[in-house]
């Protein structure tokens, strides 16, 4: 029989070669044979954490149970709240990560002392820990630029910066931070191990194309009325049918009765609309029938 020169780890074998450490308070499996496996790896690799693995036999899903999938979840999201009510949002895009700090509806006063300037640093300082989180959760990498809200005083810009440092030091992955004073933000490099997660989980919307916007109503109401003076000359008499998604259909009847005016104004004649469920909200088709 041919010998097994290397056979790969499966998956929670990869994950616990990479990433188990002394820190592990309990290790959970959901399933029988890979528990086996696992004890025995432990075992192999950190023996004294060993007693830690655990089989999970409730029926209740494990990811439920302990909040797993709430977090992926909220890792999938571009705005992260943070407890004090403000927010981070997150958009990746293929040159760069932006990530923007939005302090809550609570900021202070401007005449009370400081206190403004201490609320906006409280909110920077509890944003660093969720945005670095965010960062390992979902595998950003390359250029990470942070927009943190300004602050006045440079000890405050610095006292941020610090925390940012101080935090990347528990990511695994090589990272470096650097300050742009002159606008108050502060960038970090971080080296791509692999694709993030959003990449992983997540597909392009085949409804805008992955742009995330797609044309306004009126915009395309528009469009329309001007293809249609476009062929007004040429349709000799012929009645015009307008296929439609229906959301423009509706449009046409209401907010936008204005524009149906102009097209049977510059026709002369009536316009028949044809709601249409298959076509995209940015398509339309102008018949002469």
């Amino acid at each position: 029989a041919p010998a097994v020169v290397y056979r790969e780890q499966s998956l929670v074998g990869k994950l616990l070669r990479d990433l188990l450490t002394e820190d592990f308070q309990a290790i959970r499996i959901d399933h029988p044979q890979e528990y086996q496996r696992t004890l025995e790896l432990v075992q192999r690799i950190l023996p004294n954490l060993a007693p830690k693995v655990k089989l999970y036999s409730k029926p209740f899903p494990i990811f439920e149970e302990y909040g797993v999938q709430a977090e992926i979840d909220k890792a999938l999201k571009s705005k992260v709240w943070l407890k004090s009510g403000g927010s981070i949002v997150i958009n990746q895009t293929e040159a760069l990560v932006a990530i923007d700090v939005n302090t809550g509806r609570y900021v202070g006063k401007k005449n009370s002392q400081g206190r403004l300037e201490d609320t906006i640093v409280k909110t920077n300082l509890e944003a660093v820990k969720e945005i670095v989180r965010q960062v390992r959760l979902r595998d950003l990498g390359g250029i990470i630029v942070l927009d943190f809200i300004d602050m006045e005083e440079k000890k405050n810009r610095q006292k941020v910066l610090a925390a940012v440092e101080l935090e990347l030091k528990k990511d695994r992955s090589p990272s470096k931070a650097l300050q742009v004073s002159d606008f108050g933000l502060i960038i970090i490099t971080r080296k791509r191990v692999k694709q993030s997660l959003e990449r992983v989980m997540t597909e392009p919307c085949p409804y805008c194309s992955g742009t995330g916007t797609i044309k306004n109503t009126s915009t395309i109401c528009y469009e329309i009325l001007s293809e249609v003076k476009k062929i007004g000359t040429d349709l000799n008499g012929q009645r015009l049918l307008l296929r439609v998604n229906p959301e423009i259909a509706r449009a046409l009847k209401e907010e936008e009765r204005d524009v149906m005016k102009d097209l049977k104004a510059s026709l002369g004649k009536d316009v028949t609309v044809k709601p249409d469920f298959q076509l995209h909200h940015e398509q339309f088709d102008v018949m002469a029938v």
